[in-house]
């Protein structure tokens, strides 16, 4: 398949760069895994569930239903659904499906498709933005691999997407925003709430009032709703440890001192089946990687165009710093815009998108100001038993980590992994890379992978080759 632009991942980010684009002549091919366009944020239930009020699930309703009919309306956006990039190269050319040589493009995008993802696709572009979002940070303690222990977004995603609660009481539990739509949602699908657990210092969020002011009509709002159906909130407080036997029955919860560190004496024990817990979000950034994206810590590096280093490239949304739908919206906006004007040679003119240059920047300080004030608890390893599984995939205890470390010299996350396994599973260290990177003592730095996904051997033998979807030409969705 041939397009002049390919942007994968179809979140608010990825919808808006889409739009933008194609609005100012650009042939685009929107990518991504999913069912439907919306992402995460703008996740929607099954029709064949029959929701007769989705947008009570949902906030920024009607900018969702201004993406969701511009991408139906356009005709030069061709939108892959089930479509799972593994690998985005830069390429010198390619050949269609019948042998017959195209115009030479830039990058290959290669995807799996299909009910067992084995089905090869191959999409060139003479562009690539990628905007593939943000995951949940997960930090494990006592008892947080029982049933009933789910990560806030799993809990929000299965009752926007399945109509499903995890349970009939809750704790939600962790650090960040995400935790207040997560407590106010469960409890308006008829959740017993039982606490909302914020381990942020209260004299932190108050310190931090003029930069998080912005935001603070929204919180109002989620306050008054936490109220109604009375929803206790404990800040400066952390989840120390599950109990249950097959599955979750109770959680205990302390007091935080000023360091970070459990107050002794102030555990209480909460009854509940369900525990939400969420501390932050990562950043997507294994295709950038491969490309060779400079990537600053965790997030990917961007110019004032959304453009990476590397000519062709940009990125937008969560997988440029984690920082919510509004931003990603004002930076796919931008993104889109840019690569609109240089994909036709022009130069671009950045007063075209002031509107969302200034959101953007408003936004980044805002969640700069979150990011300070709603980390994970600075000694939060000090909780984490010997015998507390790491990494779920490789069945890795905190103990085998420490022992790597303290008595094996191990100094980095790579030789963490070649002495332990933690990371070499399924995920490949996605979900246990915060853990353990907080027990060894050493920074949180992406590993660059030759592949975003699991992918088969017959699928790599055929790569040369891959399965097009369609017969498209460069002129775009027939």
């Amino acid at each position: 398949m041939r397009t002049e632009l390919a942007v994968v991942g179809a979140g608010p980010a990825g919808l808006a760069a889409s739009l933008a684009a194609a609005a100012r002549g650009v042939h685009v091919t929107l990518i991504d895994a999913a069912e439907d366009a919306g992402g995460q944020f703008y996740r929607q239930p099954a029709a064949g569930l029959g929701a007769r009020r989705p947008r009570a699930l949902h906030h920024q309703w009607r900018t969702w239903e201004r993406l969701r009919d511009g991408l139906a309306a356009s005709s030069t956006v061709r939108h892959l659904t089930g479509h799972h990039v593994w690998c985005v190269e830069r390429n010198s050319a390619s050949s269609g499906a019948s042998g017959r040589s195209e115009r030479s493009a830039a990058f290959g995008v290669h995807a799996l498709l299909g009910r067992f993802q084995d089905e090869p696709v191959t999409v060139h572009a003479d562009a690539v933005l990628l905007a593939t979002g943000g995951y949940e940070k997960v930090l494990p303690f006592p008892g947080w691999t029982l049933p009933g222990v789910v990560t806030a977004g799993g809990a929000q995603a299965m009752l926007k997407g399945g109509l499903v609660v995890p349970g009939r009481t809750a704790v939600v539990a962790g650090t960040g925003p995400l935790l207040l739509p997560v407590a106010t949602g469960l409890a308006a699908a008829g959740v017993q709430v039982a606490a909302l657990v914020e381990s942020a210092d209260p004299k932190g969020l108050v310190r931090r009032l003029p930069a998080l002011a912005a935001k603070l009509p929204e919180a109002a709002g989620y306050a008054s709703r936490l109220l109604r159906h009375r929803v206790p909130f404990m800040a400066g407080h952390t989840v120390v440890e599950a109990h249950g036997e097959d599955r979750l029955e109770a959680v205990t919860v302390a007091a935080l001192d000023p360091a970070g560190r459990v107050r002794p004496g102030t555990g209480r024990r909460i009854p509940c089946d369900t525990l939400a817990v969420g501390h932050g979000m990562l950043p997507h950034t294994d295709l950038a990687e491969t490309l060779g994206c400079r990537v600053d810590g965790v997030n990917v590096q961007v110019d004032d165009e959304q453009r990476t280093d590397v000519p062709g490239v940009w990125a937008a949304g969560e997988t440029t710093g984690i920082g919510g739908a509004a931003l990603a919206l004002a930076e796919g906006h931008i993104a889109g815009r840019s690569i609109a004007a240089r994909l036709q040679g022009t130069a671009p003119d950045p007063r075209e998108w002031a509107a969302a240059a200034s959101s953007r920047t408003r936004l980044r300080q805002f969640f700069a100001a979150v990011d300070s004030v709603c980390a994970p608890p600075a000694h939060w390893t000090e909780q984490v038993t010997d015998d507390t599984v790491v990494c779920r995939c490789e069945e890795v205890r905190a103990g085998t980590v420490r022992e790597a470390v303290h008595g094996l010299g191990a100094g980095d996350l790579r030789t963490v992994k070649l002495l332990t396994r933690a990371g070499m599973g399924w995920c490949q260290g996605r979900v246990c890379g915060p853990a353990v990177a907080g027990l060894a003592g050493c920074d949180l730095t992406p590993t660059r992978r030759p592949f975003a996904r699991p992918v088969p051997l017959g699928v790599l033998a055929r790569t040369d080759h891959p399965a097009e979807a369609d017969h498209t030409t460069e002129e775009g969705p027939s």
